[in-house]
This record gives C-alpha cells, sequence and structure tokens, in this order.
C-alpha cells in the first residue's frame, strides 16, 4: 500500500483502530546478541512473540489478515504472531511508529512504503536483517526485493508492487486501425493518428507525476545513489531527458489528455471512449473497472510498457510496500520467518486488492478481473513486470519531492511551463529536502 491513501486502495478506505499493549518488543537493538538469545529461546523450547502492524483494508469477502496469522499460528506454535490494524493515513502510521520506537513500545514488523523506508532508516526506526534476507531472496522479484534495502543492507521483505503498466482499449484500437507500440517514434505517430480522431492512448496525469514520471525515467537510471556516505542526486538522467521529450511532443500536438488521474474528469474520458490508452500502476486495474464500468467490459487488456523513454525495455515503480523489521525487535531471524511466509500468500494477498511482489509465477487473476479484461490473465502480465523493473532508490522526505513535480506538471500541462521543468524542480527539491534532514550531499 501507499501513501497514497487516495491513489492506492482509492475506493478502500478504513482500517481499524490500532490495539494496545504490543509484546514481543524490547529497548535491545536486534545486534548479534539479541539473536543469539532469540535463538536460545527457540531451542529451549520458549514461544517466541512476534507483532505486525499492517494497514491493509481486511474488507468483507477478502481473505483477512488474522485468518493468515491464525494458519501461522496453528502450524507454528513456537512463533506467535499477533496482528494489528492501523487506522488512519500511511503518514499518521510513521509518526505513530517514531513514538513508539523512541519508548521501545513499538511492534516487530510494520508496513511500510517503499518512498518511505529511507525516511524511517534516517530516523533509525529500523533493524538491519540483511543477514536474514539473502535467504529469502528468491522468492520476490529483483525490484521489489532491492526497494527494501537502503545503502546495500535490508530491512526487510516486499509485499505488494506497483509497477508501470500499459492499459488500453483493444476494441478502440482495432477500430483505430492501431497496435501497441514497441519503441519511441511508434508511440508518438500512434498517439497523433489516434488524436485525429478525436481520441488519446496516452495521458499526461499531473497529478500523478511524481509518482509515475519517477518511474517512468528511473526504470533505466536512479536518481539517487549514497558514495562515500553522502547523497549523489541526478534527476536529468537519460531516461528524464527521454521522458520530457516524449510528453513535451505529445503536450506540443495535442496528442495526449491532461486530466488529472484523481479529478472526475479522467473517469468521463475513459467511459466516453476518449481516452483509449495510459500508462498506470499495476494496482490500478481493479480501480480502472470501476472508472470505465461495464460498458468497457471485455474490450480492455494490459501490456508492458514499451520501449518508449530509451528504458530499453524496462518499467519503473509506482508505489508498493514492504514490511520491515522495527527497531527493539528481539527475534530479527523469527520475524523475517514469519514475513517470508505471510509475503508468499499470494492468493490470500490477492484478495487484499494487492499485485504481490512474489516471484511466484502460478498467480492467479481473480475471475472478475479475468471476465474484464476480455479473458487476459492480466496477473501473468504483472509478474512479467515485476520482473522487468528497473531498480530506484528513493530519498528520505521523497513526498516533497513528488509535491514539487506535482506542481511543476500542472504548469507544463497548461502550458505555462515544460516537462523538463518538471525533473529540474526535481533536482532542486531533492538536494533541499536532504539538507533539511541534515544529511551530506556529494558535490
Amino acid at each position: 500500500m501507499v501513501s497514497y491513501t487516495k491513489r492506492l486502495f482509492a475506493g478502500v478506505a478504513a482500517i481499524a483502530a490500532l490495539g494496545m499493549g504490543l509484546v514481543g518488543c524490547g529497548s535491545s537493538s536486534g545486534d548479534s546478541s539479541a539473536s543469539s538469545n532469540a535463538d536460545a529461546s527457540k531451542d529451549s523450547g520458549e514461544v517466541v512473540k512476534i507483532t505486525y502492524m499492517h494497514r491493509l483494508p481486511d474488507n468483507e469477502g477478502m481473505t483477512t489478515v488474522d485468518s493468515i496469522v491464525d494458519q501461522w499460528n496453528k502450524d507454528h506454535p513456537n512463533i506467535q504472531v499477533t496482528a494489528t490494524k492501523f487506522n488512519g493515513n500511511a503518514s499518521d502510521m510513521i509518526k505513530k511508529l517514531e513514538t513508539d520506537v523512541k519508548s521501545g513500545n513499538a511492534p516487530d514488523l510494520a508496513q511500510v512504503g517503499y518512498a518511505e523506508l529511507p525516511e524511517v532508516y534516517t530516523k533509525g526506526m529500523l533493524e538491519d536483517v540483511t543477514q536474514y534476507a539473502e535467504q529469502y531472496k528468491d522468492h520476490f522479484a529483483e525490484g521489489p526485493y532491492n526497494l527494501m534495502q537502503v545503502g546495500g543492507k535490508y530491512y526487510g521483505l516486499p509485499q505488494d508492487t506497483g509497477p508501470l503498466v500499459y492499459f488500453y482499449n483493444k476494441k478502440a484500437f482495432d477500430e483505430l486501425g492501431l497496435a501497441v507500440p514497441g519503441t519511441q517514434e511508434e508511440l508518438i505517430a500512434a498517439a497523433k493518428k489516434a488524436a485525429a480522431a478525436g481520441k488519446y492512448i496516452m495521458s499526461f496525469q499531473a497529478d500523478e507525476a511524481g509518482n509515475m514520471l519517477t518511474g517512468l525515467a528511473g526504470a533505466s537510471s536512479n536518481w539517487y545513489t549514497v558514495k562515500d556516505d553522502a547523497w549523489v542526486v541526478d534527476t536529468d538522467t537519460d531516461g528524464s531527458k527521454a521522458v520530457a521529450k516524449v510528453y513535451q511532443e505529445l503536450l506540443d500536438s495535442k496528442a495526449v489528455a491532461t486530466n488529472p488521474r484523481w479529478d472526475p474528469s479522467f473517469d468521463a474520458s475513459l467511459q466516453k471512449e476518449e481516452l483509449v490508452g495510459t500508462i498506470g500502476a499495476a494496482w490500478e486495474a481493479p480501480l480502472l473497472m470501476q472508472s470505465i464500468g461495464d460498458s468497457g467490459k471485455g474490450n480492455w487488456a494490459v501490456a508492458q510498457v514499451g520501449d518508449w523513454f530509451d528504458n530499453d525495455g524496462k518499467t519503473g515503480p509506482d508505489g508498493g510496500s514492504g514490511v520491515a523489521v522495527l527497531k527493539g525487535c528481539e527475534h530479527g531471524k523469527e520475524a523475517m520467518e514469519f514475513l517470508d511466509w505471510f509475503n508468499t500468500q499470494t492468493d490470500a494477498l490477492i484478495s487484499q486488492g494487492l499485485v504481490v511482489a512474489t516471484s511466484d509465477t502460478d498467480v492467479k487473476t481473480p475471475d472478475s478481473w479475468k471476465e474484464y479484461y476480455g479473458g487476459q490473465d492480466i496477473m501473468a502480465e504483472f509478474v512479467k513486470a515485476n520482473d522487468n523493473m528497473g531498480d530506484f532508490t528513493y530519498i528520505p522526505g521523497f513526498s516533497a519531492v513528488a509535491t514539487a513535480m506535482t506542481e511543476a506538471a500542472s504548469k507544463a500541462a497548461s502550458g505555462k511551463g515544460t516537462v523538463a521543468d518538471i525533473f529540474a524542480a526535481a533536482q532542486t527539491t531533492s538536494i533541499d529536502t536532504l539538507k533539511d534532514y541534515g544529511l551530506s550531499i556529494a558535490q
């Protein structure tokens, strides 16, 4: 789930209140002595208690988190897990966790968005579990797995993911005589041909600039790296330049829709079949079904993002979250054992509306999704996108960068700015944000 309450679960709202008295965590730093104590207690037959805080929806008809955990507890009598839901925005949960870590009363495990991980790391809220993470590496797609690390050290395991894919109205494409573009040139030509017929096969979503454009630009080139304990910031990469070039040409040619993603006009453009193609995160599949309505059932399909932005067949992340081990957890080994099991319960997690980060290729597309997308096994496409996702590292406080990009994108959409300005704003805001955190920046 993303820090973007309105985004990832745009139709899934409230989550119940946080419980009291979380057990299984003390003031230990989780060092080797703590791990040894955990191993000793396990060998002695003592029951290890693990606590897990999440913000999954648990709506009616879903396999609830408690029921998944109950199955674990039944099969693992020596490692007992208690799950707790948090009621509120992701940012509020992070604040709560920060307070609890400082007081030594934090849960062992907590759901953390990939973009949030560097921030909670910088605040000293995480436990280094690299020694345990390595054995589970092959259980998850490489891109999401690497999003759970900072500076080469791992702090948990990925749960859900948001690789960017291409959603398109196959019926409309056939009527226009178009195929899904494979190259940058084909994309621009197809967009212009569709626009001449009053249709759009691409959308420029200003309110999603900090997520979508970052993912597209970062598919082939990372913006943020760490060198000698200092952050290196470069948002003007080849990927960024390619994204700016393509979208600017589409904007100048009026060959791209400019409705904000979370504005009612976006849904209206889909329903009127004006917008017949759009890049979106994989988790948008059920949301688009709701946006388009029954009139689009059977007409839409999913494809990989083509080599449209000099991305060499790669795609980028847009949202998703992992589960991190928090500072003070005394049973890192057992916590990771449970976490690996929980995050690979694919059918149950899919029922929660997640696009799972597992490397399991035998992932079933829900029947209602398959029916809507013309019988296509869209989960297979999402698994492929997961495997094709480039590495991308976020900086602490990335939300400020996303806000600056959104503001610049709004000006670009109205013709008062350029797409290149978005990436310039990202550069300036990234450096300012890191300075605000008191972090070193490489010159």
